[in-house]
């Protein structure tokens, strides 16, 4: 770890011999903190991190470290340099900073609503994005922690990840109380979820960013770019920017000496490769359409990757080295996992509270005393199988550890059974294009939306209305980009709705449309109609704004200020109505007599 950082190896001495002393309890937590100030007038959160590393070689258990950190951290809060960096789109860093500015300021948020009269279905929006939270931290965990691993420090993996379940349980258990309308329990509930989740972050801020800037390159941190993208993003639109670059073929100098050489070198190797070939040597080399010898069959390279991309279950491989050397990267993966997982060990691949059941299986499967482990657990609504098998060669020696997890909601709900054949969607298109379903107006997964637009115009101001994620469309750059490329699913997958379902709501806005009468549309006697837009209404009749979240949970976006601000500059009151499942007309009747009622108060 060292050789990536200049530090001062004397002061980390009497750093780490401070906090050694203060673990073991021989000093209190004022004469520590004296004891600093006397020998310290600054530290580097490279220098704090590289103690922390050494504090481990001399000997403390995790659970030792774990439990004394955020004393520790404590102790050396006033000395720690804050260090900033001015870093481009795109860098890892930068994004895991973005994604705490905006967690941060959704537990703002929370903190107000908390002040305000208990809404339920406000709070399960909030929880419903600082659940997304999760997404940073499995970042997080199987990007940077793992390059941090192959640089010699891995106090994050065994100390942080610790930290990191503790607000992910925090929040689970939060969401649960809600669901089960425990109020008061969740309530209180709240400051530790609060508390908890700010901690980690500035454990990152202040520690974790500052030392990966010092110890990984900017080719590694671009290196990083695709895992990222792989696994997702907390609360933010997906970075532009800093993928690795593309190197340019060197240019061979037209001399003729060195051509020449070249071309002798060239002819050399080829009689070598001849002749290597002769005695079947050389030859590891596999192409793509080769077709290699399996076990059960002959597979070329390419179909053996289709065959596990397209499995119905996730696959992990660990070696008897204790080294993770395989997974599938299937789409429905139940957990978040990138490519820099792979090279990395076990241990550090699991919170420090699983490890020893982690060791205890490969031990047991190592001395040949069982063969399988399973567990199932229930998260976030799902119900997930999780076997890990011992994998022995023919000579039943150990070669690792093949782990399959498999969400089985589905299968648990089937009874009875199927004999004839049942499509879940229809096979084929119009088009033929297998696994698109129909539509009486034509949509299928593979309709452009700016085609869909072109059409139906008032469908791109409806959009919004669906999901905050929408309003990309009223940006004209961003709409020139959308409306060319974005299919309706990857339209659907952004917005959290699956394909049948959004063509079923965009089809519902069209009829809808298609069946305006004279009536809907003329004016009422305080100037509705369905082309309304709900924010005139509000700047007229303050008070609907209030009153809208009482006809219809969905309508509490108009709460949020920045949804309000979006919506209430297009969402006319058809497209409101369709939102909270009204028709345009009772919908209109319900705010002219809330408009009646306080007029006559």
């Amino acid at each position: 770890m060292k050789d990536h950082l200049d530090i001062d190896l004397a002061m980390i001495e009497k750093m780490t011999e401070i906090k050694r002393d203060y673990i073991e309890g021989k000093t209190d937590y004022e004469t520590t903190k004296a004891l600093i100030k006397q020998n310290f007038t600054r530290i580097t959160p490279a220098e704090f991190a590289y103690s922390e590393q050494k504090i481990k070689d001399l000997g403390f258990d995790d659970n030792t470290v774990h439990d004394k950190m955020n004393d520790v951290l404590g102790l050396f809060d006033d000395i720690i340099v804050r260090e900033t960096a001015d870093l481009p789109e795109g860098h890892p860093i930068n994004t895991y900073l973005m994604e705490n500015f905006v967690v941060k300021g959704l537990i703002a948020e929370m903190k107000e609503e908390a002040e305000k009269k208990f809404i339920k279905n406000r709070w399960l929006e909030l929880y419903d994005d600082l659940y997304k939270f999760n997404i940073h931290l499995s970042r997080k965990q199987h990007q940077l922690f793992s390059m941090l691993e192959r640089k010699g420090f891995d106090r994050p993996s065994r100390i942080m990840w610790s930290f990191d379940n503790a607000v992910r349980d925090s929040i689970s258990k939060a969401r649960k109380l809600l669901n089960e309308d425990k109020i008061d329990e969740f309530m209180e509930h709240q400051k530790l979820v609060w508390e908890l989740t700010l901690d980690i972050m500035n454990k990152e801020e202040e520690v974790l960013y500052p030392t990966s800037l010092k110890m990984i390159t900017e080719e590694e941190f671009r290196g990083m770019r695709p895992g990222d993208d792989e696994i997702g993003y907390c609360l933010i639109d997906k970075p532009e920017g800093f993928y690795p670059e593309v190197k340019e073929e060197p240019q061979i100098p037209e001399n003729t000496e060195i051509l020449q050489g070249n071309q002798n070198q060239a002819g050399f190797m080829n009689d070598l490769a001849s002749l290597l070939s002769k005695y079947n040597m050389g030859n590891e080399a596999k192409k793509e359409n080769e077709v290699l010898d399996v076990k059960q069959g002959k597979l070329t390279l390419d179909q053996i990757n289709l065959i596990y991309k397209h499995m119905p279950v996730d696959l992990s491989f660990v070696d008897e080295n204790e080294i993770v050397k395989f997974y599938t990267d299937t789409k429905h993966r139940v957990f978040p996992r990138s490519a820099g997982v792979i090279g990395r060990d076990v241990k550090n691949c699991h919170p420090r509270e699983s490890v020893s059941t982690v060791m205890q299986i490969i031990d047991a499967f190592r001395k040949g005393e069982q063969e399988e482990a399973e567990f199932w657990l229930e998260t976030n609504g799902k119900f997930i199988y999780i076997t890990y098998t011992a994998v022995r060669d023919e000579n039943g020696k150990f070669k690792g550890v093949l782990e399959m997890m498999q969400d089985v909601t589905r299968i648990r709900s089937l009874t009875g059974e199927r004999r004839l054949l049942m499509w879940e969607s229809s096979a084929k298109n119009s088009e033929g294009k297998e696994g698109e379903s129909k539509s009486e107006y034509g949509l299928n997964e593979s309709s452009v939306i700016g085609d869909i637009i072109d059409k139906y115009p008032y469908i791109k101001e409806f959009m919004p209305t669906l999901a905050p994620e929408y309003t990309k469309l009223l940006d004209p750059v961003q709409y020139m980009i959308m409306s060319k490329v974005a299919t309706l699913d990857m339209i659907a997958e952004r917005g959290g709705f699956t394909v049948p379902e959004l063509i079923g709501k965009i089809e519902e806005r069209i009829k809808r449309e298609e069946n305006k009468t004279e009536n809907i549309s003329g004016e009422s006697a305080y100037g509705l109609t369905s082309d309304s837009i709900i924010g005139n209404i509000i700047d007229k009749y303050p008070y609907i704004k209030e009153f809208m979240p009482t006809l219809s949970p969905v309508y509490n976006r108009l709460l949020n200020p920045v949804q309000y601000m979006i919506m209430s500059k297009v969402a006319t009151l058809d497209m409101i109505a369709a939102r909270g499942g009204f028709e345009v007309a009772d919908l209109i009747k319900k705010i002219e007599d809330k408009i009646k009622e306080e007029e006559n108060k």
